[in-house]
């Protein structure tokens, strides 16, 4: 089984990437494709909207992060999409979910975690625990697991995909917007990258316009930011996982860029 994550997609020009690049590479062979589309709106969080037309480009699940609630018209759609993932280790009675259970269009079970991580972020339930409790579920009926650990700090991302090894198929990291070149399969079966990239403007400051990051690191105001739009890269990682063992034989990074003479 083929798995592609593409990395945390960026506003109008992640969209874009997605919507002309994703056709080329199912046609490669992809059985699932994961998404991490919590800053595909405006550059920040996800409006329903967004939602559908990743899901319309043939996208069977997204996942997502701390900017998950930064768009108040998602919190009732995570309660009625099953396929859009907040971090599971947020508190009982936030909106959504945190994991599930899915069918490739092959009639194969995945199931699929979305964590966050503590260290430099909000002081949430421990990631750690929290995997091991969802996955213990997902197991009943997925051989397949994929998480997606939304994490700061390198040394959280490194640390639970060492925890997880050889229980689930990948670990794989977001948020930090740059793609690390760390990607291996871990002694007990288990792939690992600590982040797969960001979808989107690449000539940019992790996606904001360079001059307004720069004018905020110069001048410590809290200007506004603007998402950049030049330098479109789709970013991800390819996931090879025996669907008998639910263990992983390859990962291997994805880099495209956009032909913006298109536009």
């Amino acid at each position: 089984m083929r798995i592609l994550f593409i990395g945390d997609v960026v506003g109008k020009a992640g969209r874009r990437a997605v919507e002309e690049l994703l056709p080329r590479l199912k046609g490669e062979g992809i059985d699932f494709v994961i998404v991490n589309g919590e800053n595909a709106a405006g550059g920040m969080g996800i409006t329903p909207q967004v939602a559908d037309g990743l899901l319309e480009l043939g996208v069977n699940v997204i996942t997502s992060g701390n900017h998950i609630w930064r768009k108040k018209s998602i919190v009732l759609f995570l309660e009625q999409e099953p396929r859009l993932l907040r971090p599971a280790n947020y508190p009982t009675g936030a909106p959504g979910r945190g994991s599930g259970i899915y069918t490739t269009p092959g009639g194969r079970k995945i199931g699929v975690l979305n964590l966050e991580g503590r260290v430099f972020m909000k002081a949430l339930e421990s990631p750690f625990k929290t995997a091991e409790e969802h996955i213990s579920f997902l197991r009943r009926e997925a051989g397949v697991i994929i998480v997606d650990f939304h994490a700061e700090a390198t040394s959280e991302k490194v640390a639970l995909g060492w925890f997880l090894d050889g229980e689930v198929s990948a670990v794989l990291g977001t948020h930090t917007h740059v793609q690390t070149a760390d990607e291996r399969v871990l002694p007990g079966g288990t792939a690992y990258i600590t982040d797969v990239g960001m979808t989107g403007p690449t000539d940019s400051v992790i996606g904001v316009k360079k001059e307004i990051a720069l004018e905020r690191f110069l001048t410590m105001l809290p200007n506004k930011f603007e998402t950049a739009k030049e330098g479109i890269e789709l970013q991800g990682v390819i996931v090879e996982v025996d669907e008998e063992t639910g263990l992983s034989s390859g990962i291997s990074r994805v880099k495209m860029e956009l032909d913006q003479q298109k536009r």
